[in-house]
């Protein structure tokens, strides 16, 4: 039997405490007042004012100023326009005129603010009072922003450890319904490595709750007074999907889907550590659960993926997003069986474990990867050929604010990967797939990033100590969850059929060097 403990268990503790203190670092550095916003604020416009002198001396002729403290600048370069746009897409989750901005969008490919045309239309006087109050409203929502960032940081590595652990169950599940016989032999890696799920679903309810009573503005239809036509912030577009998008409604089935997750998992668990009796009921039985299983999890993924992500871009949908998401979440999922095995494997805690297991893990990357680069393209390709502003306005901001993580992810989650695993020697060497896995899970993490931070924070992202302790904290909770786990229950599903009718001979070499042939029933 698997011992967990050592440096391994030490690692995994020491995490969790660095990723613990870095979160709450995090929230405490965050600015408490609108004031402190202000001023954050004002600084970012000096270094920005600062780095356009410096332009200009370089060559540029153009005339640029910029008030101090103000959200609204004067300025003919693309750059400038691409701010403004930046700006007027943020406040649209906030209920601004969002069609406004998406005509100008689809007819000349920018956005300007509706302070810009008001100042087109009115006098010099009007003009400074509706700039004031636009800087005051301007102000208030980056401040949001602001506190949102160490909410969304921890969100989307919790997230993410979460939906890899479910895509991990699923992936079990299947192999059960098909009743696959290369896959028994890392069963056990599987049901360990969904023990995480219990540990993160806590945490995912408590931040349920949390959003629930206000204390985060992650998902901007929750603002008060989205669904009151006498309120300033009504927005007739969420509004129009009120049957779905309402807090009750989206509390009850988020609790739904984690309860249910988990029920499904221990109860899978509990029947395969039993079943190594020989029991051939329990075998049928756990076919059964299974299916079950994978119908409740194909409903519940979807709705998911509406509810605690799509719906942080209120405005925007896509009839495909679940699938994309499915795939994401089943890629990273397969990576991390590969990496647990491998690594159990150089222990010799699976001996039954050959190159062909690895190689059938790598296989199911490379094709997952291929499937998920489909599901980017036709998302992308069909939303960028029909042009629609309500669907466009979703990959603009991403484009224009996130460029880096946006295209750089793309290339981690499609080239890399495929071009690294396509040879069929590389499958089955170790070091090969875990230098895959590393990109493919990084690429991953930065696609659900993407996903989540241009509706969360906007412009006000960035990778710093509150998003690398997000995921210190929960790798090290991933550790310590599927470690302990697999060390609980031994490591071949005996009482599996597939194992009981064959025979495994395992041939090692005794420190005399005498050759040991083992036999497992």
């Amino acid at each position: 039997m698997y011992q967990f403990k050592g440096k391994l268990k030490l690692l995994a503790i020491a995490l969790m405490v660095l990723g613990l203190l870095g979160t709450v670092y995090n929230f405490y550095t965050a600015p408490k007042t609108l004031d402190e916003a202000k001023q954050i604020i004002a600084a970012q416009h000096s270094a920005h004012e600062g780095e356009h002198h410096g332009a200009s001396h370089g060559g540029d002729t153009e005339a640029h100023h910029v008030a101090s403290g103000d959200s609204v600048h004067t300025s003919s370069t693309t750059e400038h326009t691409d701010k403004h746009a930046k700006d007027s897409l943020h406040a649209s989750s906030l209920g601004d005129n969002l069609h406004t901005i998406d005509s100008v969008h689809a007819a000349n490919g920018i956005a300007v603010l509706p302070a810009q045309i008001n100042k087109e239309n009115t006098s010099h006087g009007t003009d400074t009072a509706h700039t004031g109050g636009h800087d005051d409203a301007h102000a208030e929502h980056v401040f949001h922003q602001m506190q949102n960032r160490p909410w969304s940081a921890f969100y989307v590595a919790m997230l993410f450890s979460l939906g890899v652990t479910l895509l991990v169950l699923a992936f079990y599940a299947a192999q059960r319904v098909a009743q696959a016989g290369w896959s028994i032999a890392v069963f056990r890696v599987m049901e360990a490595i969904t023990n995480n799920m219990h540990y993160v679903s806590v945490l995912m309810i408590v931040f349920i709750v949390l959003t629930v009573m206000h204390m985060n503005h992650v998902f901007p239809w929750m603002a008060e007074g989205t669904f009151d036509p006498q309120s300033a912030n009504y927005d007739p577009i969420v509004d129009g999907k009120s049957w779905w998008m309402n807090v009750p409604g989206w509390a009850i089935r988020s609790i739904f889907y984690i309860v249910g997750w988990n029920v499904f998992r221990f109860i899978l668990r509990r029947m395969s550590t039993q079943q190594d009796n020989g029991d051939l009921k329990l075998h049928k039985r756990l076919y059964n659960v299974s299916v079950g299983f994978i119908v409740f999890f194909m409903i519940t993924e979807s709705m998911m993926s509406w509810d605690w992500i799509m719906g942080i871009d209120p405005h925007w949908f896509s009839t495909l997003f679940g699938w994309y998401v499915l795939a994401t979440f089943m890629v990273s999922a397969l990576t991390v069986i590969a990496f647990v095995t491998i690594y159990l494997r150089s222990k010799g805690a699976l001996p039954f474990v050959n190159d062909s297991h690895i190689h059938d893990l790598a296989k199911f990357m490379f094709g997952f990867s291929v499937f998920w680069t489909y599901l980017w393209f036709a998302q992308f390709m069909l939303i960028w050929y029909a042009d629609m502003p309500e669907e466009t306005t979703y990959f603009v901001q991403r484009f224009e604010e996130y460029k880096v993580p946006f295209l750089a992810m793309v290339a981690m989650n499609f080239a890399f990967p495929v071009l690294l695993l396509i040879n069929s020697d590389f499958k089955s060497i170790p070091w090969m797939v875990v230098l895959g896995g590393i990109v493919i899970l990084v690429g991953h993490y930065i696609d659900l990033f993407v996903m989540i931070m241009p509706g969360t924070v906007g412009g006000q992202w960035g990778f710093g100590i509150g998003e690398l302790s997000g995921i210190l904290f929960f790798v090290g909770l991933f550790i310590y969850a599927t470690f302990s786990a697999f060390a609980k229950a031994n490591p071949l599903p005996k009482g599996n059929p597939s194992c009981m009718k064959v025979k495994h001979t395992i041939t090692t070499i005794s420190n005399t060097g005498e050759k040991i042939v083992i036999i497992i029933n």
